[in-house]
């Protein structure tokens, strides 16, 4: 018995490291090819793929919008095939469905060799990028968190987290060095494709890794066949719709990063007329900073509970946004750096870092994907329209930064009450997560102790 024991426990801590480490590069890839798609479009696809250039730009910034459309229905998608046929086949299948869209992005026609038929295929497959970013961020957490042991369920599903601030930071620098090397005219001719094929790379490894994960011993209820199950979204809105409530709304705490790396950047640069580089210094050390922090707050909220370090990292939020956006009209670049760093690496880490595993802990598993995935979407389409929203504020009066602050500061408290409305469940065995009084007497006690009812 003893000789058996070691290899199984073995095989388990390789499985959650190697699904942690699919989760960081998988993210990663996502968020790296959301922006770099941005960027290209800001600066290149309005010349490549459309004929107008004084409309193109304009018209490229909104397929970038078009795969926030998607995103929900992705998660719809990928959530309703992962809750019923499993997690490892369909982080394969997100995977290579990202992977293959970013990638012939960098191949389509510019509009001079095939017409209409160019910004058609960039639509399309903008909507293929935003179907896959439905299901990845959510389905890479939720597989480290099916492996993790129960009171280290934060930590491991925060590396999906950190993969997310990392792809943000490659994507941020990764066209300067193309800038600098290239003439503008190679740049508009091929230059802009090279991030998109460099996106190849990622793929590879993170296909690697997900290929060698098992598939978690996925609990289900008692006489249920999750392959059989009826349409999961159904049971999700019928019996757990107040859990994806306090999804959709405590998926706002992640707001300031809109706040910070769109709308600060335009309000500064366009605005005020501050420098653009150490702007962009800002958003890019930021997002390394976070990628680097967030694993420690999440081992915090392993050790003392969810609710503390993300009602601490709230709080320092709502504080320091409206010092940060007071020094950007000021124009104070010691306070814009310091007050920046401390709201992005710590204060808004402490929640990042625990979103995922603390949406997670409210279904059951047979449920897990679609509702958690579902309404992380839908709270993300929201705060995707936040820097618009802010800079209607400020457009008239560059002084007028006040209400942006209480704007945020009442999503962030909306957030917080979303989160105390909910049980407190780190402490809570990850088979009996969303069972209730239907989870094993061993694991009613740990939920009582909890304070879950």
């Amino acid at each position: 018995m003893g000789s058996t024991a070691a290899p199984t426990t073995v095989a388990q801590k390789r499985n959650v490291r190697t699904a942690a480490a699919s989760g960081f590069f998988g993210t990663t890839l996502e968020y790296y090819d959301f922006l770099i798609y941005g960027t290209a479009a800001a600066l290149f696809f309005g010349k490549v793929f459309f004929p107008d250039p004084s409309l193109g730009t304009l018209l490229a910034l909104g397929t970038f919008g078009v795969a926030y459309v998607a995103r929900p229905f992705g998660a719809v998608m990928w959530g309703h095939l992962g809750d019923k046929f499993g997690r490892k086949k369909v982080l394969l299948a997100i995977l290579l469905t990202m992977g293959v869209a970013t990638f012939l992005v960098g191949c389509i026609p510019g509009y001079a060799s095939i017409g209409a038929a160019s910004p058609v295929l960039l639509v399309v497959l903008r909507i293929v990028q935003g179907l896959s970013a439905g299901g990845e961020q959510t389905g890479s957490a939720l597989i480290a968190f099916e492996h993790a042991p129960d009171r280290r369920r934060a930590f491991y599903t925060s590396w999906t987290q950190s993969g997310s601030q990392f792809g943000n930071f490659v994507a941020s620098v990764v066209f300067l060095p193309l800038t600098v090397l290239l003439p503008k005219e190679a740049m508009l001719a091929w230059g802009w494709r090279i991030p998109f094929w460099l996106s190849a790379l990622i793929i590879a490894l993170t296909f690697v890794l997900r290929r060698k994960l098992a598939e978690p011993e996925v609990g289900k209820r008692p006489g249920q066949d999750a392959a059989t199950a009826t349409v999961p979204l159904v049971e999700v809105f019928r019996d757990h719709w107040r859990a994806v409530l306090r999804v959709v709304v405590g998926g706002l705490c992640i707001s300031p990063a809109g706040l910070v790396y769109v709308f600060g950047l335009s309000y500064g640069t366009n605005v005020i007329g501050l420098s653009r580089s150490p702007m962009l210094v800002l958003v890019a050390g930021s997002a390394l900073g976070m990628g680097i922090t967030i694993p420690f707050f999440a081992i915090l909220s392993d050790r003392i509970g969810r609710k503390p370090v993300f009602l601490i990292g709230l709080i320092g939020c709502m504080a320091l946004i409206p010092v940060w956006l007071g020094a950007v009209h000021a124009g104070n670049w010691t306070v814009i750096f310091l007050a920046g760093f401390a709201l992005m690496d710590i204060f808004l880490a402490m929640p990042t870092a625990i979103i995922l595993a603390t949406f997670l802990e409210m279904f059951p598993s047979h449920l897990r994907f679609s509702g958690t995935a579902v309404g992380f979407m839908l709270g993300i389409v929201l705060t995707g329209l936040l820097p618009a929203i802010a800079q209607s504020f400020v457009q008239g009066d560059p002084g007028n930064w006040g209400p942006v602050a209480l704007l945020f500061a009442g999503l962030l408290a909306a957030a917080g009450i979303a989160l105390l409305a909910g049980p407190e469940t780190y402490r809570v065995p990850t088979r009996a997560l969303g069972l209730g009084r239907a989870a094993a007497p061993a694991d009613r006690e740990n939920m009582k102790k909890s304070g879950v009812s």
